[in-house]
């Protein structure tokens, strides 16, 4: 390992380490309600999972990774909104107290389980992720497009056929908020095109100041196809490693 790689390691570590505690703080303060991770209020939590499961052909059964899952609320909108849909779903989140509330809450559902953890442990048909790189704390700017280049990278190595993430739209007349992170559309479209070798579709108009991004796995009848080559479909497509697109 270069020294670069190990220093990039170190600041990765800790910043998950800072994150894992700015949301246990969250939920320790407001418990498993939308403010406990850092929403609003329930119908714009509810808003943004509408638009990630655009990704989700609910007609057939499919497994479905749930990164920074939090205290698991995206299991009471698929039971609202999805009633009859077989899910096989597992939520990973960096705070270990979020992970406890999800168990306390959803633990006894069938085809659901939890880990404190920093990516998914399992490959599923998609994943999905709401906010997690809205709030970078006093990170810096090219250490958190790591974070999300390489979350995005682990995201397409475990999707068999695709994943949905969202982003702050930068501020066009309001001074941004220093702790936010923001990207222009174009950016991270442009990366997972690039560097995943994926199919994009940019969702932007649903109301908010952010949009969603629905990545797709090109597939070739039984195979996925990526930058990298194929892969079985019965396996995830190796992510192409890469360095985060310059934004500006």
């Amino acid at each position: 390992m270069t020294a670069s790689a190990a220093a990039l390691g170190s600041d990765l570590s800790a910043l998950q380490r800072m994150v894992a505690q700015y949301y246990t703080d969250k939920v320790t303060r407001h418990g498993p309600t939308p403010r406990g991770v850092d929403w609003s209020c329930q119908p714009s939590q509810d808003m943004r999972f509408v638009q990630l499961l655009k990704l989700c052909d609910f007609s057939q059964p499919f497994r479905l990774n749930d990164i920074g899952c939090g205290y698991g609320a995206l299991l009471s909108y698929l039971k609202k909104r999805h009633r009859r849909a077989n899910v096989d779903y597992l939520g990973v989140d960096l705070s270990a107290a979020m992970i406890t509330h999800a168990q306390r809450l959803f633990g006894k559902r069938p085809l659901t389980s939890f880990e404190a953890a920093c990516r998914a442990t399992r490959v599923a048909h998609y994943s999905v992720a709401s906010g997690i790189f809205n709030v970078k704390l006093d990170q810096t700017h090219d250490v958190w497009e790591q974070f999300i280049a390489d979350t995005l990278q682990q995201m397409n190595s475990t999707s068999l056929r695709g994943f949905a993430v969202n982003f702050l739209t930068p501020p066009q007349h309001a001074r941004p908020t220093p702790e936010l992170y923001y990207a222009a559309p174009q950016q991270w479209r442009t990366y997972c095109e690039q560097a995943l070798g994926a199919q994009v579709e940019l969702v932007c108009d649903y109301g908010m100041r952010e949009y969603t991004l629905l990545v797709r796995a090109v597939q070739t009848g039984n195979r996925i196809t990526g930058r990298s080559g194929t892969a079985d479909s019965a396996n995830a497509a190796s992510a192409q490693a890469g360095t985060p697109p310059r934004s500006g």
